[in-house]
């Protein structure tokens, strides 16, 4: 779900190195009909759902002399991730949207391979407690929770005193808030070390990335609060630590490169042999590591605010932020009032201890309409 995005891509690139482990059965996308129907023509998928209707004839235009089926709408995208001939879905659709069809894939029973970790942040233990019941697994897409995985491989019978979370800090690394007054969409586009779609890229400008994988740790690996800390590193090779209750840390390095992780969450428990770039020490003759600077990038300190407050906070500070990151890309607002606008939602929208599904759909619904009016005013 998601194939013509950066992590559908590369998972492609991975799919097409390694034909003798996998095969493609269903490739989605939202709006890039284009790109759908290379990958299609080159995958030779089952089926292809384009989200976006007003692409359905184009693509079945494309397709109609391959031996692809073509369905359209989010219904659709619910649907077919049921499909009998699926083992795996890879869930790397953007924001809010990969939670439905996450959770329709986890009730078919289908192994999860998860990049999409709004779908955690929403409704962490919703979807975690249906895994479960389930016996679902979810594999870790996000390099740094990939790293945790790794990390704790060998180790599930050993406490984790505490993880570690490693974070670039973005383009503005260092700058103060006077600084940031007059930044734009474009400087905040320049990510140091990764190359990600936009709004993945502004939240790590913002930290809001970390605050939002702070979120999905503790989920995916059973933590409370106070066991995931985040340590600034702006070289990105090592992805994440874990720290045992002897006093031991784990940690697991690379060059920054989204396909390893890809791949890993893919062939588990197998490590498949990749010609991918292999970190050299003379390269990196020193590693670095800081305080998050929480003052200036408030979305991190906001992200552990909503996880300290639990019930649908986390899924508030998701949709007020895919709003704010939104405008700020059509500059409507400035980098600084991102966090505004989250923290103003925060403190308007009305707390649900224990939501359910419907609880998420509306609070993430009447949050967004909030935001929009805070933009507005």
């Amino acid at each position: 779900m998601g194939s013509t995005g950066s992590i559908g891509t590369q998972a492609l690139e991975v799919i097409a190195a390694n034909v003798h482990a996998f095969e493609v059965e269903v490739l989605t996308a939202n709006h890039n009909a284009e790109l759908l129907v290379q990958q299609a023509r080159r995958f030779k998928p089952n089926a292809v759902v384009i989200v976006n209707e007003e692409h359905y004839a184009f693509v079945r235009e494309q397709l109609r002399n391959e031996p692809v089926k073509v369905y359209t709408g989010e219904s659709a995208l619910c649907s077919v991730v049921e499909m009998d001939t699926i083992d795996l879905v890879l869930t790397a659709l953007v924001g809010y949207s990969g939670l439905k069809p996450t959770i329709k894939a986890i009730e078919a029973g289908k192994s999860i391979a998860l990049a999409n970790k709004e779908t955690l942040v929403v409704a962490g233990e919703l979807v975690t407690s249906l895994a479960r019941a389930k016996g679902v697994n979810i594999y870790p897409v996000d390099s740094e929770h990939s790293a945790i995985f790794q990390c704790m491989m060998g180790e599930f019978h050993n406490k984790i005193e505490k993880v570690i979370l490693t974070a670039s800090g973005g383009p503005f690394r260092g700058k103060k808030k006077n600084e940031l007054l007059s930044i734009t969409k474009s400087q905040a586009l320049k990510h140091p070390n990764w190359s990600m779609g936009a709004k993945v890229t502004i939240d790590s400008a913002s930290l809001m990335n970390k605050g939002l994988e702070v979120i999905e740790a503790k989920w995916l690996f059973g933590l409370s609060t106070k066991q995931v800390e985040v340590v600034v590193h702006p070289q990105s090779i090592i992805h994440s630590l874990v720290q045992f209750e002897d006093g031991s840390l784990k940690a697991q390095l690379g060059v920054p490169d989204m396909r390893l992780p890809i791949q890993f969450a893919l062939s588990y428990p197998a490590r498949l042999k990749s010609d991918f770039p292999r970190f050299d020490f003379s390269n990196y003759p020193s590693l670095t590591f800081e305080k998050p600077d929480t003052e200036t990038f408030r979305n991190l300190a906001l992200a552990f605010e909503a996880l300290n407050r639990a019930g649908n906070m986390p899924c508030v500070l998701n949709a007020a932020n895919e709003v704010a990151v939104a405008e700020f890309l059509k500059d409507k607002i400035g980098f600084l009032e991102m966090s505004d606008i989250v923290e103003k939602c925060l403190e308007k929208m009305d707390f649900i201890k224990s939501p359910g599904y419907e609880d998420y759909v509306n609070t993430d619904k009447e949050t967004r309409i909030r935001a929009i009016e805070l933009v507005n005013r």
